[in-house]
């Protein structure tokens, strides 16, 4: 079986996974049957789905007609047998109890047909124990979603001991189907990939303070405004229910043994049912403003830490041969939202100073889980868990190499001429880093410098956000010196001003959230397309700063003096149509049609004549500042370009009534 012999995806529950995963299925044009357990359960299941498909298209990320559609073809059923007749693909998604999943599969295999794969959402239970449940150990794996699905871009794809390759590769192709990036764990472990990391993470954030070495905002304040990541580590804990945390390390331990022993501090938590924000109590009171988090309160020792024991835990799944360091990463870049994948956190921090770390907690306290592994001894040795691979800021990311590689960045080059650039990072709405920066500055001149490259089109990966604007957490988790920020401001100002002098028209294609420094960047470009539904702001006022990147003199330009203050000083958030209105957008277009007409308008722009088009563009530029100065690039421009070959194109396209082919000459 292939991805093109799926037409039937059946769902079993219908709780805030099954729901979810039920929907992804329908938005991808799967007939779905989302089963529970009762007619109460299974309904409120429907229910959740057709909310969620109306604040979509409410939001403007689908067409009415869609979220319409998508729910015609959901079937929520109680009766098993019903469920998966003529099905396809399972994909079970019960409690994560041995015992409810034995019951299930054991009925399951009562009535599906012989040919379904059978995948299970499990999160941490054994994908090889689960797959001998059934008839079909060969055509089982694991289908782990994040939570909610609908928003995460992760799908963990989990070899059991029997899974054949095909049945993996095609639940890849259906993850990709339903809009989602597959990862695959190679081997079935505990936790997989991206709870292997995170969950031991938050329990030595747990053990630091239950020992006395730091408190909950010290640990918290280093996790988010130090390391960079998303959420505080106990902030985090209570987003996701503290019992979940504990129920994982209890299933760690018993299969890898102490080193994963839960922290007291969690099972007194559990014990006490303070278990986050469901139970309004955990390590914050959500009754009383919930967490606060200093920024300015880290503690390097508890960053070297916290560091050192990821970095233990991703020196095991390589050991182990579970996935290589670059799956690593982005699994838990997209599963957990860090900045950045644990391996390039710990090589910023340095392997060999993490791994002292280890060995000086170890020699202190015997705690089996400091013991470091003979794997991260080995990659110490080699310089770090990316020594394979280079750094990715020497020559080839700089685009002084011979073909550049990115890390935060599509780039590519279409048969029309139009130069791509895909701001990837959609697991954190496209926010803007230094690394992205200096991927960004690389690319454009890599594009000036390719001849097949006449017009260039920006836009946003994934399907929430352009760009969300500069990403806060990264940047404050390199401090806050009033220096080092004023190099970034420049740095930012400087790549910007690079995009706006490109020799060739560039176009923004805006779908989504179009914020602080991501409006920024939509500026610098000489044209604006939005889909309906995208929203903009130049937000920095909020936070106590102000535009950075070129927003104070750019955005004047386009809309206006009157207009940008308005737009900086509110702070406020702008509809496409207004923005329209108010001159910085060059048109909107319907939701969903984003895509085609923005490379539409890019491949006509790169269809004209290069050569006019770019003293076109300097004149206009040159003229910002001094008329006079304008008026003469113009005038001397307008004389050299008839002796160009494209006149002689243009003109003799014009007298025969067809369309010009310009070649630049």
């Amino acid at each position: 079986m292939s991805i093109t012999d799926v037409d039937r995806v059946t769902v079993l529950g219908a709780g805030n996974m099954g729901h979810g995963i039920a929907e992804l299925a329908a938005l991808a044009g799967y007939e779905v049957r989302m089963r529970d357990i009762n007619e109460e359960f299974v309904q409120n299941g429907y229910d959740r789905v057709e909310w969620s498909l109306e604040k979509l298209a409410e939001k403007g990320r689908i067409d009415e007609a869609d979220a319409d559609a998508a729910l015609d073809r959901l079937t929520p059923l109680v009766d098993l047998e019903a469920a998966v007749e003529g099905t396809d693909v399972v994909i079970e998604a019960v409690p994560e109890r041995m015992e409810i999943k034995k019951d299930v599969y054991s009925e399951l295999e009562r009535h599906a047909p012989d040919d379904a794969i059978f995948a299970s959402n499990t999160s941490s239970l054994s994908i090889t124990a689960l797959s001998e449940l059934t008839d079909r150990p060969e055509r089982f794996c694991g289908m782990h979603f994040f939570n909610p699905p609908v928003r995460m871009q992760l799908v963990e794809v989990i070899a059991g001991a029997h899974t054949e390759p095909d049945v993996l590769e095609l639940i890849e192709d259906l993850a990709e189907e339903f809009g989602k990036t597959p990862v695959r764990v190679r081997k079935d472990v505990p936790g997989f990939i991206v709870n292997r990391i995170l969950v031991p993470l938050l329990n030595e954030a747990a053990w630091i303070v239950n020992e006395g070495d730091a408190s909950i905002e010290t640990v918290d304040s280093t996790a988010k405004f130090d390391v960079g990541l998303p959420m505080g580590a106990f902030e985090l804990a209570d987003q996701i229910g503290i019992d979940v945390g504990y129920h994982v390390l209890e299933y760690l331990q018993e299969e890898l043994g102490d080193a994963y022993r839960p922290c007291p501090l969690i099972v007194e938590k559990v014990e006490a049912d303070e278990l986050g924000r469901k139970s309004d109590v955990g390590f914050y009171d959500y009754e009383d403003g919930g967490a606060t988090i200093p920024s300015d309160a880290g503690d390097e020792a508890v960053r070297r830490r916290l560091l050192a024991v990821m970095a233990n835990e991703v020196a095991g799944l390589l050991d182990q041969d579970v996935a290589d360091i670059e799956a690593i990463d982005e699994a838990v870049t997209l599963g957990a939202g860090f900045p950045e994948g644990p391996g390039r956190l710990a090589d910023a921090a340095g392997v060999d100073v993490l791994l002292e770390t280890l060995r000086d907690l170890y020699a202190d306290t015997d705690a089996e889980r400091y013991r470091p592994r003979d794997a991260l001894v080995a990659i110490a040795d080699q310089g770090g868990f990316y020594a394979h691979v280079g750094d990715p800021d020497e020559d080839d990311a700089t685009g002084s190499g011979s073909e550049p590689s990115y890390e935060t960045l599509d780039v590519q080059v279409t048969e029309e001429g139009v130069g791509r650039i895909t701001l990837d990072r959609s697991h954190r709405m496209n926010t803007i880093t230094e690394e992205l920066l200096a991927e960004l500055e690389a690319a454009i001149d890599a594009l000036a410098a390719d001849e097949s490259a006449r017009a260039v089109l920006i836009t946003g990966g994934g399907d929430r956000a352009f760009s969300a604007g500069a990403d806060v957490q990264s940047i404050a988790a390199g401090g806050a010196d009033p220096v080092a920020i004023t190099e970034l401001s420049k740095t930012g100002q400087e790549t910007f001003g690079t995009l706006e002098r490109l020799d060739m028209p560039v176009v923004a294609g805006i779908d989504g959230y179009c914020l602080g420094g991501g409006m920024e960047l939509a500026a610098a470009a000489d044209f604006r397309i939005a889909a309906a539904g995208s929203e903009f702001g130049q937000t920095e006022h909020n936070l106590g700063i102000m535009p950075g990147w070129g927003g104070t003199q750019r955005l004047p330009r386009i809309v206006g003096e009157g207009r940008a203050k308005e737009i900086i000083f509110t702070a406020d958030r702008y509809d496409a149509e207004t923005m329209a209105e108010y001159g910085f957008l060059n048109e909107v277009t319907e939701t969903g049609e984003l895509e085609d007409r923005a490379l539409s308008f890019a491949a006509d722009l790169a269809a004209g004549p290069p050569i006019a088009q770019r003293y076109t563009k300097r004149a206009i530029h040159a003229g910002r500042t001094d008329s006079e100065a304008g008026l003469a690039v113009e005038s001397q421009a307008f004389g050299q370009l008839m002796s160009t070959e494209d006149v002689m194109t243009g003109l003799t396209a014009f007298m025969s009534d067809e369309e010009p082919e310009f070649e630049g000459k």
